[in-house]
């Protein structure tokens, strides 16, 4: 935890210091070229990938989304949620007999005959799973260092410092995106379309987000590209019929937003608009040029998001493109209450869309090429609160794609406890059954920032405490990319 430490000077460091000195009107001629010199610097990409963040949005249920089977620690789990012994549902916990056809078979089985499955209603996702495209990372969650309960409740947050503000939606959601909460300006999603900027033909499609704006995409050169699930959004005064029922006007809004002036400001505005213009006539004809038969569920936001993701990807070589990073998200999981009501129809909208994402990119021949990976505020408690679960900390997260090592479970299975104990079976939790990760989210974005092309050299400038993880315990790739 050093103040100095010289593995973070690197030319991201350089450059963002440089822009803040733009910033406050002390370089700007300096920091201009450095622009350029960002460019250069960055990987050179001669084949296409791409990484789509799927954000769950309100903290997923980690305990029935990823759920035990094997007799003993169904068992544990059942009892725990409030289910009969019997193996019926009860509580919060589902019945055993539902988790038959979503039984996820390793392609190595776990120690102890442990075994899980997945929620009843993520068919999709468990067939990808048994056929090698999806993988299974358990216990991942934010942390600065490596750490352990007995550290966790010591209370030295000098010597064993916390992410900021656990257990709080936003910032954990910033946390997640960004390693720092809610206020965070630069994700690393960001970071690593920073790297990509000099592979793409036009820059801007670097980083596109198809759910509104999310700090995970933003860079310090990056800029992130919003979409809707229609397509490019569009300036109405320019691209209207007309305005205010006047096709005058409407060309007459179109010239002014459009002419720069001698001011500044005015100049940068009318800039600005015409990137604008030009980004959204490129994105559309992108979209028009590629095709894509494969079916997406209908009544799914999450999937008329990917949709228009893997419209994009199809559309790759018009755009110039050869690295990309999406986002695309999907609210709700916030569940105190009507935990079994409300999660089905949740899951089977993240299993479905990601199922039919995957397939549409084996229909454009770039399953290998694009990796799509779930990320959420935290986990929930294994306890129940009486209708549902509480806010947690580790949770079980799912990578999918041609490139992914899949039917595998990577990290170690935590013991079914609530934590409140201190027998062996309680040190991943920290009261309620809330998990303790032990796989840090830098781990999780290192291995897929290393498929993604990044040097060993720059993972310090996407992720910044990821120096403070490597070894047996805690590496730094975690082997689920091929």
């Amino acid at each position: 935890m050093n103040f100095i430490d010289p593995a973070r000077h690197t030319r991201r460091a350089f450059l963002r210091r440089s822009t803040q000195l733009a910033a406050a009107g002390t370089a700007l001629p300096f920091a201009l070229n450095l622009a350029a010199l960002g460019e250069a610097a960055a990987f050179e990409a001669n084949d296409y990938k791409a990484l789509v963040c799927v954000f769950l949005y309100g903290g997923c249920d980690y305990a029935n989304t990823v759920v035990p089977y094997d007799s003993t620690r169904y068992g544990q789990y059942s009892a725990i949620r409030g289910g009969n012994s019997d193996g019926t549902a009860g509580g919060i916990a589902l019945a055993r007999a539902a988790l038959g056809n979503t039984l996820l078979q390793p392609r190595t089985a776990l120690a102890g005959g442990m075994q899980y499955a997945l929620h009843p209603s993520m068919t999709g996702l468990a067939g990808l799973f048994n056929a090698g495209r999806a993988a299974v990372q358990l216990n991942v969650g934010p942390l600065l260092v490596p750490l352990t309960r007995a550290q966790y409740a010591t209370g030295d947050r000098r010597s064993y410092p916390l992410p900021p503000k656990l257990f709080s939606h936003n910032d954990q959601q910033s946390v997640w995106q960004s390693q720092g909460a809610e206020g965070s300006t630069v994700g690393w999603g960001g970071n690593l379309g920073d790297l990509a900027l000099s592979s793409n033909a036009t820059s801007l499609f670097t980083c596109i987000s198809a759910t509104g704006n999310a700090v995970f995409l933003s860079g310090d050169q990056a800029l992130q590209y919003q979409i809707s699930p229609g397509g490019a959004v569009p300036i109405n005064a320019v691209k209207g019929a007309n305005v205010y029922g006047s096709t005058a006007v409407r060309g007459l809004l179109s010239e002014l937003v459009q002419t720069a002036g001698s001011h500044a400001m005015e100049a940068e505005y009318a800039r600005v608009t015409q990137r604008s213009i030009s980004a959204e006539g490129q994105i559309s004809s992108a979209l028009s040029s590629g095709s894509l038969s494969t079916a997406f569920p209908a009544s799914n936001p999450l999937a008329d998001q990917l949709k228009v993701v893997a419209r994009l990807i199809a559309g790759r070589n018009a755009l110039g493109t050869r690295r990309q990073v999406f986002f695309v998200s999907l609210g709700g999981f916030d569940l105190h209450d009507n935990l079994i009501a409300n999660q089905p129809q949740l899951l089977d909208k993240v299993s479905s869309a990601m199922t039919a994402f995957y397939n549409a990119t084996a229909e454009l021949g770039v399953a290998d090429k694009v990796t799509a990976f779930t990320a959420s505020d935290f986990g929930r408690t294994l306890t129940s609160n009486g209708d549902g679960s509480d806010h947690g900390w580790g949770s079980h997260h799912f990578v999918v794609g041609g490139a992914v090592r899949g039917a595998s479970f990577y990290g170690a299975p935590p013991p079914i406890s609530v934590g409140n104990g201190s027998g062996s079976e309680d040190q991943w939790h920290v009261g309620q059954g809330r998990l303790l990760p032990s796989t840090a989210v830098d781990q999780y974005a290192a291995t897929l920032a290393r498929w993604f092309g990044v040097a060993n050299t720059e993972l310090a400038g996407v992720l910044p405490h990821i120096d403070n993880f490597g070894g047996s315990a805690y590496p730094i790739d975690l082997g689920f990319m091929g």
